[in-house]
């Protein structure tokens, strides 16, 4: 079973808007763009009973489609800076839907993710890329807000063994769901006309 992740898939116009930042950092491999994502919930390596188990749970979430929109670069370090990523803007929604997620998978045996969730988009591996040389690109590419866009499903990745940053295949989509909507939607297909009275 290849490594799994749950997550949420970048549209494609958003995509292609960001991937316009690639280029002038040395040290960086920058991620295709057809391969940027916001990652919920890391699951790893598991057997295949365990991933019917991790699917049917996510299919038991239940909750609205949301807006968020993309922000400013920033990156992630150790010793030395190891990623450039997009920022999320804040967003209840997301956190609650990733809270979900999680509550559900550590119910049927999945371990907790003991980083803390900071949602973003990685859009490059960095190796050998020193502080000034991103403090620098930051300074002159950084900024960067995409329009707000709807989320109306999670997905679930996996990834071959690689170096990082893809390919990944969507497995599953699992759709969110308005509940008003839903419910307007079960009461026009039930809704009695009744005769007018002369």
């Amino acid at each position: 079973m290849p490594r799994l992740f749950v997550g949420l898939k970048i549209p494609s116009d958003i995509a292609f808007d960001l991937s316009l930042k690639k280029g002038g950092l040395l040290g960086s491999r920058w991620i295709d763009q057809e391969n940027y994502h916001i990652t919920l919930r890391f699951i790893g390596d598991i057997d295949d009973r365990k991933a019917d188990d991790v699917l049917d749970c996510l299919y038991h979430i239940d909750r609205p489609p949301f807006e968020i929109s993309l922000g400013s670069l920033n990156f992630f370090a150790k010793r030395n800076p190891h990623s450039l990523w997009a920022s999320v803007s804040p967003s209840m929604p997301l956190m609650a839907l990733q809270s979900e997620i999680e509550r559900v998978l550590r119910r049927f045996g999945i371990q907790p993710d003991s980083r803390k969730f900071t949602p973003h988009v990685t859009i490059a591996r960095l190796r050998g890329a020193r502080y000034e040389d991103v403090a620098r690109y930051l300074g002159q590419s950084g900024v960067y807000q995409s329009p707000s866009y709807k989320v109306d499903e999670f997905q679930l990745f996996s990834s071959r063994n690689s170096i990082g940053g893809g390919p990944y295949l969507i497995e599953e989509r699992f759709g969110l769901h308005d509940a008003n909507a839903a419910f307007d939607e079960m009461h026009d297909e039930h809704e009695i006309f009744l005769p007018r009275h002369a």
